[in-house]
């Protein structure tokens, strides 16, 4: 038995999808779930003798799960983007991780791959909102620009598609997508053959009309705090929302403040594109907060603490 282990927004999805079209095994099952659902190890730390492959997903966060899964004889193949901290020393441990602002898991395993899937990579990169990234990728293949639009579309509709609380919010299960993707090796023909996108295009206008609508909080200096009511719409969309002021303000912070059934906070956090720092110190700090230098979050902040992080939000930018 084989264990993929994946992110389900769009750098997990592409990131797996490469690396399953150069390192084909059967008999696999396929671990992922929401964008914010990283504990995913946890799932299957009681597996022996097995392999299992990692994508887009936090070792930090999943440390504990981790040295269990060593211990009963697994080997783990890790490749990602975000924090590590110290890397534990196993023979059944191969990882490829590069925590940089500038990189994300498409790219890192396209590299690994001696750049065998680079369109994929470019449709990670720019759902993971590396367009600078992504736009050099897309020079080194001669991508006309209407390709490169279309790549631009796909990561970013496949990124929308993993914001939610729950399951049940997202357009599709993000299995799904991948199993979409995976009989093809070209993203150009998936998008010219795929109903999925017209389904993710829709419900993007949709949210993203209704965020526009939201108020900006009145803080003081050039960072942007916005505030979302407690609906799918405002869970499915926060992300790709705050991608979208970061890359409008680029020498801004940004962050928006969704609420949550049971009256904690989910906050998303942009560092400003002109100085990716800091947005995983800022919310590590907090309960639940975890994520990369550029990009980070927070799934469930405790109302009393709002003002607390919104304090520390403008001391940091």
């Amino acid at each position: 038995m084989h264990y993929d282990i994946f992110n389900g927004d769009a750098d997990g999805i592409f990131a797996l999808h490469q690396y399953r079209q150069h390192n084909p095994v059967v008999n696999t099952k396929r671990i992922t779930g929401v964008k914010r659902d990283i504990r995913l190890l946890k799932k299957v730390e009681n597996v022996k003798n097995v392999t299992l492959t990692v994508f887009d997903i936090s070792l930090d966060s999943n440390r504990a799960p981790l040295t269990t899964i060593l211990a009963g004889g697994n080997r783990v193949d890790y490749f990602d983007h975000h924090f590590a901290g110290d890397i534990p020393d196993s023979p059944g441990l191969h990882t490829t991780i590069n925590p940089s602002a500038e990189t994300c898991t498409s790219i890192i395993v396209n590299n690994a791959l001696q750049g065998k899937s680079t369109l994929w990579a470019i449709c990670g990169a720019f759902g993971d909102n590396l367009h600078q990234a992504a736009a050099l990728l897309a020079k080194r293949e001669s991508l006309s620009p209407e390709n490169m639009s279309k790549l631009r579309e796909l990561g970013e509709l496949f990124n929308y598609n993993g914001y939610g609380a729950t399951i049940e919010d997202l357009h599709f299960h993000p299995e799904d997508l991948y199993r979409a993707i995976q009989p093809y090796n070209s993203p150009l023909k998936f998008i010219a053959d795929s109903d999925k996108l017209q389904t993710l295009r829709d419900g993007f206008i949709e949210d993203m009309a209704h965020a526009k609508d939201q108020v900006k909080l009145d803080v003081p200096g050039k960072n942007r705090i916005y505030s979302f009511p407690d609906k799918p719409w405002a869970r499915r969309v926060s992300g790709v929302f705050s991608n979208l002021k970061a890359r409008e303000k680029t020498e801004a912070a940004h962050a928006i403040i969704t609420e949550n059934h049971d009256t904690t906070l989910t906050i998303s956090v942009r560092a400003p594109l002109n100085d990716k720092r800091d947005a995983d110190t800022l919310c590590k700090a907090f309960p639940t907060g975890g994520g990369r230098s550029a990009a980070a979050g927070i799934n469930n902040l405790p109302a009393e603490q709002l003002e607390s992080f919104i304090d520390s939000f403008l001391k940091i930018y």
